[in-house]
């Protein structure tokens, strides 16, 4: 009986009215200071830095109070200008606030450079399809005396002949040459 006594007393009631207040006004106090600390009105628009230079975007996000970090650079794209910005996080045109980092993505200065397989012997269908799918062109094909007909019998590369193992930048238009099936 004591216990239903206590409920209906009045220090109970008391008790659970300093414990509300106490609790609403920690709520409001924690509302006001996570408002506050945390810049809650603040917006900056993210620019466009699209084909931006690291020097331009440098300047550009100093101004408005704002860091980088490159994160990657892409596969080489020639319709974007050389160790410029292709993507970046957040996009522009989004809201962040003041020291928000943003994350970008930059064009290489040239395509990545693929090593050159040994094609000796196989065939032109075979050499072809393995020099483009490792990212070559093919370009002309020249004969030379051989017993075998459109055997690869070297490749080259602006008229210098290549050898196994050197490299040569993505999309690089390659000569082969090939055995005309005439010789001995």
């Amino acid at each position: 009986m004591s216990f239903f006594r206590f409920i209906k007393s009045k220090s109970f009631f008391i008790q659970v009215a300093i414990a509300l207040v106490g609790l609403l006004l920690f709520v409001f106090v924690l509302q006001w200071w996570l408002g506050f600390t945390t810049n809650h009105d603040q917006k900056i628009q993210v620019p466009d830095l699209n084909r931006m230079s690291l020097t331009d975007v440098e300047s550009k996000l100093k101004e408005l109070n704002l860091d980088f970090i490159v994160i990657d650079s892409a596969s080489y794209n020639p319709s974007y200008p050389k160790r410029s910005v292709i993507e970046q996080s957040p996009e522009a045109g989004d809201f962040v606030k003041e020291r928000r980092k943003i994350y970008l993505t930059l064009n290489p200065s040239k395509y990545r450079d693929i090593t050159i397989p040994d094609l000796n012997g196989r065939s032109k269908r075979q050499a072809m399809t393995q020099l483009q799918s490792i990212g070559f062109e093919i370009g002309e094909f020249s004969y030379i005396k051989d017993i075998g007909k459109d055997v690869v019998r070297g490749l080259k590369y602006k008229g210098r002949t290549l050898k196994p193992g050197e490299k040569l930048p993505k999309n690089s238009v390659i000569d082969m040459v090939l055995g005309d099936g005439k010789g001995r």
